[in-house]
């Protein structure tokens, strides 16, 4: 299995979940703007890595435009040189259009990450030989304001049915790579990798996610994964 198939199995197996109020609006990237992330795996998606750094699920103006996991625009398109057609998603949400590569908003923890990897590394390249990066939940969440709703505000039926598929394609994609380390991009993606990843010869941890939500991120956050980096030994 690669990172292709492990992609598709998950989109279908998502795609046949059902989630209730509040949750209004579900988006799933890896159907409509499957082009891109494509792409994005063929081209950076080789093994073996060094560490695969995990995210939460897509936001509004980086994966769910651009298919690709924290996915600003002009980081995709003009640091990784990825580009390709966007779809709209299967129910629409108007709060919420889908421009794709002509959003002009920019996905914050999308600027934060790839900007850090950007400034230590250069190129998309030298950061890609050791590193990947992917979201644990493929779909986006939308109340019926348009405001993001992430995973971990889902029942708890909701989510045990959603982790299922996430968990299998977690564990596959390490297995696949091969890293030395599978860190967390904040807490709860951390404590997804511990149970998906139960028993892999792999060292987990977490590192602050880049949100602008998160109060510690807007205070140097690139000189704190660094630090907690070099700490690790992973640079």
């Amino acid at each position: 299995m690669d990172l292709l198939e492990i992609g598709r199995t998950l989109s279908h197996a998502v795609d046949a979940l059902r989630f209730a109020p509040p949750v209004a609006g579900v988006y799933n990237p890896l159907d409509y703007a499957w082009a891109p992330y494509e792409a994005y795996l063929r081209r950076y998606g080789g093994a073996p890595k060094t560490a695969v750094l995990v995210g939460m699920n897509p936001g509004p103006f980086g994966m769910v435009q651009t298919g690709v996991p924290f996915g600003d625009v002009t980081m995709v398109r003009d640091w990784m040189g990825i580009d390709g057609p966007v779809g709209q998603p299967a129910h629409p949400f108007p709060r919420r259009p889908v421009e794709g590569f002509a959003c002009t908003r920019h996905e914050v923890s999308g600027t934060r990450l790839w900007g850090w990897a950007r400034e230590r590394f250069g190129t998309a390249d030298a950061f890609f030989n050791s590193f990947f990066v992917i979201n644990y939940c493929p779909l986006a969440f939308f109340d019926a304001g348009g405001a993001n709703r992430t995973p971990d505000k889902l029942p708890v039926d909701e989510r045990r049915a959603l982790f299922t598929p996430c968990d299998a394609a977690l564990r596959q994609t390490v297995e696949l790579l091969g890293p030395r380390y599978a860190i967390g991009i904040g807490g709860f993606a951390t404590a997804r990798i511990k149970d998906a990843c139960a028993g892999l010869p792999v060292v987990i941890d977490t590192v602050l996610h880049p949100s602008p939500a998160n109060p510690k991120a807007n205070a140097g956050w690139a000189a704190q994964v660094d630090a907690k980096l070099l700490a690790l030994g992973v640079l």
